[in-house]
């Protein structure tokens, strides 16, 4: 069944074991963590940039560059649900690259690197 494209939630989700094929096949990626401060402090991703869920509406321009000059981008918190928000917002914004990575930190600690702390 073809997507419906006027559905921002339409493939709006990427499992993290999709994110680490794409992150080791070489794609250029916009990998962003929409989580605090504190929380990236306490758990992170390797090459992910720090832009916390109430800064995403300061940083458009630069979700709507990496739209053009990127492969993807893909955002995560901690379980998902921040940056499932954030993505639907930047799809409601015409930045139609946007990805939530299913199961945040928390499913990549579990499921692809076991060195990223679980809080």
């Amino acid at each position: 069944m073809p997507q419906d494209t006027n559905d921002i939630f339409a493939g709006i989700e990427i499992t993290p074991q999709e994110v680490k094929q794409q992150l080791d096949a070489g794609k250029n990626i916009f990998f962003i963590d929409v989580r605090e401060p504190w929380e990236n402090q306490t758990a992170a991703i390797k090459g992910a940039k720090l832009i916390p869920l109430g800064d995403v509406p300061n940083n458009l321009a630069a979700f709507e560059a990496a739209d053009d000059d990127n492969d993807g981008i893909i955002i995560f918190c901690h379980r998902g649900q921040r940056s499932l928000d954030a993505a639907a917002w930047l799809r409601q914004h015409g930045v139609a690259s946007a990805k939530s990575m299913s199961g945040g930190i928390a499913r990549w600690s579990s499921e692809i690197d076991h060195s990223v702390p679980h809080y």
